[in-house]
């Protein structure tokens, strides 16, 4: 019970934190939904806490605020500490797709690195529009089965152990062919 009224705290500060982003930049809902292409509805329940965004549309949400999605939700949690124990470590879930997203070293002032951990359900797809920031460095370790990787129109096939590196300018893709779920570790470095 404690978790669920955790989850739920979560959600309405992101919930907070979308719509302050959109009122610092001055844009009404009808200007984000052009930038995002999400309806103006959606991005209306998603600022009021009423719909929990998906893993694209927040993709495609922090690429108009210029924020990459660990750095958004670092924004909505407390001072990040030094130290990050397993147990503390922010886990985003997006059932639609199969994906979950682990936060092992978040942003924090004054380092431009992160460490998520990603997991890909088998068939699982996930795809991005637009990097959050362009020229990001990425590096890609996958640690458990296949995926799939497109970035700049090429398909990299990575199995366990393999590593992509790469700076991301345009759109992405990530696919689980399975049968086995993915396990990677993505580093981001800010440009």
């Amino acid at each position: 019970m404690r978790e669920d009224s955790e989850a739920e705290s979560a959600d309405r500060r992101l919930a907070a934190r979308l719509a302050s982003l959109r009122a610092e930049h001055g844009w009404s809902l009808d200007e984000l939904s052009g930038l995002t292409g999400l309806s103006r509805s959606t991005l209306s329940r998603v600022e009021r806490g009423e719909l929990s965004p998906t893993a694209a549309s927040l993709g495609r949400l922090c690429a108009a605020y210029g924020r990459t999605m660990s750095r958004l939700l670092m924004e909505v949690e407390a001072e990040p500490p030094l130290l990050v124990p397993a147990g503390d470590q922010q886990v985003w879930y997006d059932a639609s797709v199969g994906f979950t997203r682990r936060s092992v070293s978040p942003p924090h002032p004054g380092l431009r690195g992160e460490i998520v951990e990603g997991t890909l359900d088998p068939g699982a797809t996930i795809s991005y529009e637009n990097p959050p920031v362009p020229g990001m460095e990425q590096h890609l370790w996958v640690r458990e089965g296949v995926v799939g990787i497109t970035v700049d129109g090429t398909t990299h096939t990575l199995g366990a152990g393999d590593c992509l590196r790469f700076r991301l300018r345009g759109p992405s893709r990530f696919h689980c062919p399975g049968p086995e779920r993915t396990r990677y570790v993505l580093i981001i470095v800010m440009p």
